[in-house]
């Protein structure tokens, strides 16, 4: 098996076990990320209905402008965090369960968390 293979059989693992345990209503969604080589996504998810109440990314065209100014990915990742809670205070969210989706809780993913918490999420 190839180490590739291997880290995405870890992090689906991980994943599934988060999954179990962590469930978004309409009154406290699930914040989930994910994290791609060159971008960084979060969306607020009600798992009861079934519905993505809000979603963005670091590679959407109205947010290309916004992020102009800010360098590097941690900073971005703290800038999509500010957004998302900025975002869930406009639908009266104050507090989200966290998925980070079986990414360590490092890095861009808890940069996010911090940006999000920043902007008066509570977890």
């Amino acid at each position: 098996m190839k180490k590739l293979d291997v880290i995405k059989k870890r992090r689906e693992r991980i994943r599934y076990k988060i999954r179990k345990k962590v469930s978004g209503t309409s009154v406290k969604p699930r914040l989930v990320v994910y994290r791609s080589a060159k971008h960084i996504y979060a969306q607020l998810v009600d798992d009861l209905n079934s519905k993505t109440l809000y979603g963005t990314g670091s590679n959407s065209k109205s947010m290309q402008e916004k992020l102009a100014s800010v360098k590097g990915n941690v900073e971005i990742s703290k800038y999509i965090g500010k957004l998302i809670a900025e975002k869930a205070k406009d639908l009266n969210i104050s507090e989200v369960v966290f998925d980070r989706n079986g990414y360590l809780y490092h890095g861009r993913v808890k940069a996010l968390a911090d940006g999000a918490r920043e902007g008066g999420l509570k977890f």
